[in-house]
């Protein structure tokens, strides 16, 4: 196995850059853990990221088993993910658009404004999971660079690879946005937040309903 790994060593090096650029550009999965991490608290933020990376294990597993090719040929089944994706991300942007300012003091924050630990699984695994531009990223990045004579468990390394990639990023940024001097900083405008990445996932879900 060992001598399998360093034999596809520049596959797996090619495809974990590629993979990191793309979490790094702001999507979807960046403002929902942007959003629950200001709001909410550290642990939400980290369990939305860790939701989203089990979303991300989603488009890598049909992808690697060949039923992307089956989605990219049959419009009748991509088009109903790609309007599903666009509606929830419509629900959860008119949702943060009609917060209101809280007036409650922050170190009530955790126990009466959290969400429950489901919900900020659920959140960051619908997001992904329901994105259709994650769905072709995942297609078009496998189909382009690994070959088909790929041994199964390089495919599987390569689907771990970017499992961990996307909770290691989300979880960064989770981390770094949910300190308590943030919070405090930020807990004052928590509502303008919460407008303004609504305002960013409609204007994305949009993108999703227009996209060729």
């Amino acid at each position: 196995m060992v001598s399998l790994v360093f034999q596809y060593l520049p596959l797996i090096l090619g495809l974990s850059s590629l993979v990191m650029v793309a979490l790094i550009s702001p999507g979807p999965d960046f403002a929902v853990t942007v959003r629950n991490s200001l709001v909410y608290s550290r642990r939400t933020g980290l369990l939305t990221a860790l939701g989203i990376a089990i979303g991300s294990l989603i488009h890598t597993t049909y992808t690697l088993f060949g039923l992307g090719i089956i989605i990219r040929e049959t419009p009748w089944i991509f088009l109903p993910i790609k309007y599903i994706g666009a509606a929830y991300l419509l629900y959860i942007g008119f949702k943060g658009l009609r917060a209101k300012k809280s007036t409650l003091a922050l170190g009530n924050m955790k126990h009466v404004q959290d969400i429950t630990p489901l919900s900020a699984l659920r959140s960051g695994f619908l997001t992904n999971a329901l994105n259709p531009k994650a769905m072709l990223f995942c297609m078009s990045l496998f189909s382009a660079m690994i070959p088909p004579q790929t041994p199964v468990s390089i495919l599987i390394l390569c689907g771990f690879i970017i499992f961990i990639e996307t909770l290691a990023w989300f979880s960064f940024v989770a981390f770094c946005l949910s300190g308590k001097r943030t919070r405090e900083k930020f807990h004052a405008m928590g509502h303008w937040i919460e407008r303004i990445t609504g305002g960013v996932l409609i204007s994305l879900a949009a993108r999703l309903i227009y996209m060729v």
